[in-house]
């Protein structure tokens, strides 16, 4: 398959002092799960923001479906327009891109800045209201829903462009467990109808479900692994030079245990001798 994302060489600051992303170099293929893995302040949102084209790197390449995007091409109408029409993005908080006064109005605003005609653009948000069963919240005000239903909007608002490409930053942010499996399903079915699915994350129960290729970043905001989510997984010492799990020791009852926790619930367990940690005061 051909790629439809790529960085080369890519470098971003914030003011030009603060380091965001070194020497940042991936290929994301059409139609791929691809993940982007690391903890929080490592720049996972950061390189979303430039695969979007929300900002521009100070140095390298950013190319989308074999083109160069620069800040000429995203002046240039028709390059711009192709860009906003075939890439999406939801943001980890959904206050961020939620404004319209009512959920039916949020769903037609992007449609509508495509200049689709009122009558498509509303039934696209129709249709995307159904899909997601969620027509029940369309003449809701958008500062009336909860945090699960302005996520599930703002997801909505994203489809009815009908992207090539969605992006999502922490996709489990602000869901509570039930709308977070949902989610997750939904993600799988739009991959298998053929979107490319690029998403941040620092759960790596969420990578073993998923099985997306992944890029780490590490805390120097540099890449320093991509692979499939079994060998990203199952490398401990990996996991835990970029701080993804973390060596804990306790007792369950009067036997202690090590096990490696990481940020959700990915662990295992390895009995201890009392020799080895009786002054852990664990």
């Amino acid at each position: 398959m051909e790629d439809i994302i790529s960085l080369i060489n890519v470098d971003y600051s914030y003011y030009g002092k603060i380091p965001a992303l070194k020497n940042i170099n991936l290929s994301v293929k059409k139609g791929e799960m691809f993940s982007i893995i690391g903890l929080n302040g490592s720049g996972k949102s950061t390189l979303l923001h430039i695969i979007n084209a929300l900002i521009i790197p100070d140095s390298g390449e950013v190319l989308f479906d074999g083109k160069r995007v620069t800040e000429k091409s995203l002046q240039d109408k028709d390059s711009g327009l192709e860009l906003r029409q075939r890439m999406g993005y939801v943001f980890q908080n959904p206050d961020i891109q939620l404004f319209c006064p009512t959920v039916l109005d949020e769903l037609m605003f992007a449609p509508l800045q495509l200049n689709l005609p009122f009558e498509i653009a509303k039934e696209r948000a129709e249709q995307t209201l159904s899909y997601l069963g969620i027509g029940y919240l369309k003449e809701r005000s958008v500062y009336m829903l909860s945090g699960g239903e302005k996520k599930k909007v703002a997801i909505a608002s994203v489809l009815t462009m009908n992207p090539d490409v969605l992006l999502v930053d922490e996709p489990l942010s602000s869901l509570d467990p039930k709308a977070q499996t949902s989610f997750i399903e939904l993600l799988i079915e739009l991959n298998r109808a053929g979107k490319t699915i690029i998403f941040t994350t620092h759960h790596l129960d969420l990578i073993d479900h998923l099985q997306p290729r992944v890029a780490t970043i590490s805390e120097d905001h540099t890449i320093r692994k991509i692979g499939t989510a079994s060998e990203i997984l199952s490398d401990e010492k990996f996991l835990i030079s970029v701080n993804l799990i973390h060596e804990h020791v306790h007792k369950h009852g009067g036997e202690i245990h090590k096990h490696y926790h990481s940020h959700y619930i990915f662990h295992q367990h390895d009995p201890l001798s009392d020799h080895d940690t009786n002054d852990s005061g664990l």
